[in-house]
């Protein structure tokens, strides 16, 4: 059995590998115009072998930990990453979809190189990081949202009437508010009378700790998990 999961490992990290270059030269016109066959008939194998592959998985949880075992691949991160490597296939032949979202659905194609990280220790270290810090996400997660919320609605009202064409709305604050407190700051909207660039100033700098709160808090809970494991370690010895 041990052989039979090592083969199925190896031949999906190979197919995986094959493609994700075949969506990539699919991309140009010219190669896609040429061997538009070839990428249609290589899609149905791939998606053929990665369908038998999560049901093997369905089916081998099954049989080791029953209904309950099955359930828990299903919901887990992978399988949900197997599941949604496939369905956007499924869902253009059975579904009438709009095509500017099926070509946003291929994008799900990617997500099979997270396959990759199956039997990766760094992965699963990773995850327990972001588990364990979950409360303290969703509080960033949120303080974030109240910060975009109260900067759009703040330079809509210093910048509305100076620029009505691009702080229309708090909703249409929302970008710019966005791409602020990020300090990406494209350069397509920005303020233009004194008391917008005050604000501006200041929700720059408020930007770079809005943003330094999350990567702190993994960072610190990747350090503690990877300190947690070497202890272990030494504790198996």
């Amino acid at each position: 059995m041990k052989k039979t999961h090592l083969f199925i490992d190896r031949l999906i990290y190979i197919l995986i590998f094959l493609n994700v270059t075949a969506m990539i030269f699919e991309s140009h016109e010219s190669i896609r115009e040429s061997y538009g066959d070839f990428f249609h008939f290589f899609e149905l194998l791939s998606i053929g072998i990665f369908s038998l592959e999560y049901l093997y998985r369905i089916s081998y949880s099954f049989a080791n930990s029953g209904s309950k075992g099955a359930i828990n691949y299903i919901f887990s991160f992978f399988g949900l990453i197997d599941l949604i490597s496939i369905i956007p296939f499924y869902l253009n032949q059975f579904v009438s979809l709009d095509g500017r979202f099926l070509r946003i659905l291929r994008l799900f194609r990617l997500t099979r190189i997270f396959k990759f990280g199956r039997d990766s220790n760094s992965l699963k270290l990773f995850t327990k990081a972001l588990i364990s810090v979950k409360e303290q996400l969703l509080f960033t997660l949120f303080l974030s949202a109240l910060t975009i919320l109260f900067s759009a609605s703040a330079i809509y009202y210093l910048e509305n009437e100076a620029q009505p064409d691009k702080f229309s709305s708090i909703t249409e604050s929302v970008w710019w508010a966005t791409i602020s407190l990020a300090t990406v700051g494209y350069g397509d909207v920005y303020p233009i009378t004194v008391g917008g660039k005050i604000f501006a100033t200041i929700i720059s700098l408020v930007g770079i700790g809005v943003v330094a709160i999350p990567t702190g808090v993994i960072s610190a809970s990747f350090v503690e998990e990877i300190y947690k494991e070497r202890l272990k370690r030494k504790d198996d010895q």
